[in-house]
């Protein structure tokens, strides 16, 4: 009797470690992969964050840091791969069990008919938080166009990848620089491409039953990285390699998205945002020469 309890105890002890390493507070290896050089953006490091690696249909997918106590995502880094930008149809929104509870899926999961888990609302947002914000839509950090593959595509749709974003904005501002980026990247980067999309708070929140739920974005930005790209790329996309980024302000269509170089994002973000010990990529994604393409 007591062999078997001993067993069930190392069982239970087992599955909950293998689970837990789908939220932790170091990204395993295999969710490295998705980082340029394996490392994470750094100094955004919060109390209240956590790394996800995102997994669907038992496969990591791409990286979130997320803030518990804000319900959204900090940024989420992904590794781009070549589409027609055809959208994904017919997904359900999905949660990460392992925010709410500690033994269950390592998986993201949509959401059930029915999920009023005692704690399921304290560490993440729900479907039911956008539904009477108005002035909100629901915007992915890692979009689907900049994914190929049908998993890859389903799995951008989960509420740990998700920030509210002013719908104008979204639909014809955020949207569209997704296209070009997605185009370029396309056309003149031959090996991986790293990108790295993030927020900045504004202090602003979604309120739902008189509690403050989901924080809004101030601004978002998004950066890439790839040493290896055609140098014989046209002079008017050439600078944009091996990395480029930009920003804007979360608002009405009026709004600019600001092309800039990874260095000059990075000063932005350290002036008001971000600890000064930011950093995106490592190295501002300046390859070494043994990185370097032909």
């Amino acid at each position: 009797m007591a062999f078997w309890l001993q067993m069930g105890f190392l069982i239970a002890s087992l599955t909950s470690s293998a689970v837990r390493g789908r939220v932790e507070k170091e990204l395993s290896p295999e969710c490295r992969e998705f980082l340029y050089m394996g490392t994470p953006p750094k100094a955004l490091d919060l109390p209240s964050v956590k790394y996800i690696c995102q997994f669907y249909n038992k496969k990591p997918r791409y990286v979130t840091l997320y803030s518990t106590e804000d319900h959204i995502p900090i940024y989420s880094a992904y590794t781009f791969k070549r589409s027609d930008g055809e959208k994904c149809v017919d997904v359900p929104w999905m949660y990460e069990p392992q925010l709410s509870t500690s033994f269950d899926t390592g998986e993201m999961q949509p959401f059930p008919r029915n999920y009023m888990h005692m704690n399921f609302e304290d560490t993440q947002a729900i479907l039911d938080d956008y539904t009477n914000a108005i002035q909100y839509e629901r915007g992915t950090l890692n979009p689907d166009e900049h994914q190929n593959e049908p998993d890859d595509k389903a799995s951008t749709y989960t509420l740990t990848n998700v920030v509210p974003m002013v719908p104008d904005f979204n639909d014809r501002i955020w949207t569209k620089q997704q296209h070009i980026v997605r185009k370029r990247l396309n056309n003149y980067c031959r090996g991986t491409a790293y990108v790295v999309t993030g927020i900045t708070k504004s202090g602003t929140m979604i309120r739902r039953e008189n509690m403050n739920r989901i924080a809004v974005p101030d601004y978002l930005w998004s950066a890439y990285c790839c040493v290896d790209y055609d140098h014989n790329t046209p002079y008017t996309e050439r600078y944009k390699f091996p990395s480029f980024a930009h920003y804007a302000l979360n608002g009405d269509e009026n709004n600019e998205v600001v092309e800039t170089s990874v260095p000059k994002l990075r000063e932005f973000l350290r002036k008001s945002f971000v600890n000064q010990n930011f950093q995106i990529f490592v190295g501002d994604c300046k390859p070494q020469p043994s990185m370097r393409s032909d």
